[in-house]
This record gives C-alpha cells, structure tokens and sequence, in this order.
C-alpha cells in the first residue's frame, strides 16, 4: 500500500477570551460559528516539543440556547501535558486547530424533567445541559455537583445566577467533601430517591460516576434515561488522514445516510467508513478514531463488515446492528449505512 499524502483535518479557530473559573481551571471561549448538541465537546490540537502535536477532548460549557461563541473548560491536572499548556499559553488572539464538536453524551430536546449529577470539572458538558434545558423549554432540573471545597466548584456564581433566574425550576445540591466526606451510597439513594420518573446525566470522576450510576440502576431508573459522559485519552491523532492509493483488492461501494442526504461512495477494503468519507470530502462525526468515545456510532442497514475495536458499544447496541465508522471495515461489496 502506497501512502500518497496525508491530509491534516479540522480548522484554525482564534481564541476570543479566557476565563479564570478557579486556581486551576479555565475557559477558553472561542471566535468560531460551529453548531453543536449541549453537552458535546472539542478536541484541540495542541503543540508539543516531543512529538510536535497532542490531540485532547474538552467538553463544551456553553450552551447554543444562549451563548453565541463556543467555550470550552479545562482544568489543570498534575500530569497533564495538554491540560497544563493550556492553563499555561492560552490567549485572547491565538489560534488553535480544532475538530467540530461531536460526542454522544446529549440532550437534543428537553421533554421531561431532569437530575444532573457532577462531580469537579465534570459540571463542564451539565452545565451546557443544564441552561440549555431551562432557555429552551420549561423542564424542571435537580442539580448534586460534588467536588472537594467550595474554592474548587468551577462556576459557582453562574450555577448561582441561574438558580435565582429559575428558583422555582433549578435546585442545586451543592456537596463538599471537606465538610461532608465523599457521599455515601445510601446519601446518593437519598438524593435520587426524589426525582426517580427523570432522565438523569453522570459526568465526573470514573468512582463517582460508577457510583451515582449504581443507585440510579438501584432505584430501578430505566436504562435508556440513564446517560453516562465516556472519558476518552487519545493515543493516536486524529487529525492526521492518510490518503491511499488502489490497492488490487476490490473496494466496495456504500451508500450512507447522513443529515437526510443519500451518499455513495467507494469503500476501500483497507479503509475504515470514516476514512472512506472523510477522503470523500463528507463531513462525517467523528473524534477519537480508536473505537473509544462512541461519537461515529451508525447503525448497518444492510451487507456485512469487519466491526474492529467496538469498545464504546454495548452488547445491545452491537446486537441492534450498530457499527463504529471509525473500526468498521467492509467485507461484502455493497452496504447501505446509516448515521
């Protein structure tokens, strides 16, 4: 296989402002028109000195209801490269190179009553939830936000603002361990007890979000109203598209669904789905490429591939014919797709 010239993905976005939220956390807010889903997120490509580019995942805390730019939260971690020069070198005026938002953890439509759990720098893609639900419909939400002190909950005075503007539909639960210890399963059930006929949003710390998930699965809370944010470290860069030339093997052709247009394109044997589009010029969602976040998830109308790393799918969702455009490669030589 001959590779003929890589091509680099995404675009070049200007850094409008940044946000100091806390001692180490802050927001970028960026000078870009992308549309997204609350509760999606960006991933950035970041400079290094190592391996020239790092690619990261930071979710969205804006909200598209009522906010015209997007903004991004990051907070500082020990062993963080990226998060650190972020923390570090971010400016009004710089620009970084970005993917378009994607991501799985959503709220589309607000058309039932909420309980969003967050636990520290996880209050980032809830809080885009959060006003988007109370600026674009009359849902109730319940809010239990954890994090270690008062001086760590990034976003306190907006989370503050916004209860006083829907006092009579926003409640929050604001739990410090300094002062409470980290909540128990039987103080989660107690919370949850409440608000069991919701749809309910985790986003946190792997232990916490394992732990809130238990006590809604507990509560008999219907798996389908239960949505849980996947953390995902990127080890290859997703912004890089190898361009190949025709091999002797056959390629075949698939049709793919996407936005309500019909697409046909040639799919290479040595091709996964997303590099067949994203060679084809179709902006297909995408952001991981490693089988991990979920975000190009797509549902197999017809033929047969080879699935690959499908670790952000269920069984369920494997047996209702989900496949992941960035694993998936063809064996059959038509297949129909849609995303």
């Amino acid at each position: 296989m001959t590779v003929v010239e890589p091509r680099v993905l995404g675009v070049e976005v200007e850094i409008h402002d940044v946000v100091q939220e806390t001692a180490d956390a802050i927001s970028i807010v960026f000078d870009t028109d992308f549309t997204y889903t609350p509760g999606q997120f960006l991933t950035l490509r970041i400079p290094s000195e190592q391996t020239e580019y790092v690619a990261r995942c930071y979710s969205l805390a804006s909200s598209p209801a009522t906010e015209t730019k997007l903004k991004v939260t990051v907070k500082r971690t020990r062993e963080g490269y990226a998060s650190n020069w972020l923390c570090d070198n971010a400016k009004p005026g710089l620009k970084l190179r970005v993917l378009p938002p994607t991501g799985t953890f959503t709220a589309a439509t607000f058309d039932h009553d909420l309980v969003l759990f967050a636990g520290g720098s996880g209050i980032t893609p809830v809080i885009s939830i959060l006003k988007s639900a109370l600026a674009a419909s009359n849902v109730d939400v319940a809010l239990f936000y954890a994090n270690r002190d008062r001086e760590s909950v990034i976003f306190d005075e907006e989370l503050s603002n916004l209860q006083a503007r829907h006092s009579g539909r926003f409640s929050i639960e604001h739990w410090l361990e300094s002062d409470r210890g980290i909540p128990s399963a039987e103080q989660l059930r107690d919370y949850a007890s409440s608000f069991t006929d919701r749809h309910a949003y985790i986003c946190g710390p792997g232990p916490f979000m394992s732990a809130v998930e238990s006590t809604l699965h507990q509560l008999n809370l219907p798996n389908k109203h239960v949505h849980i944010e996947q953390f995902v470290s990127l080890s290859g860069d997703p912004f890089v598209l190898s361009l190949e030339s025709p091999t002797s093997r056959k390629s075949s052709t698939v049709s793919v669904e996407l936005d309500g247009e019909v697409h046909s394109v040639d799919w290479p044997a040595e091709s996964t789905l997303i590099d067949a589009l994203l060679t084809a010029g179709i902006d297909a969602p995408y952001s991981c490429r490693e089988g991990e976040c979920g975000s190009c998830a797509c549902t197999l109308r017809s033929g047969t591939v080879e699935p690959g790393i499908v670790t952000a799918l269920s069984a369920e969702d494997v047996e209702d014919g989900y496949i992941l455009a960035c694993q998936a490669t063809p064996i059959s030589d038509h297949l129909e797709v849609e995303f």
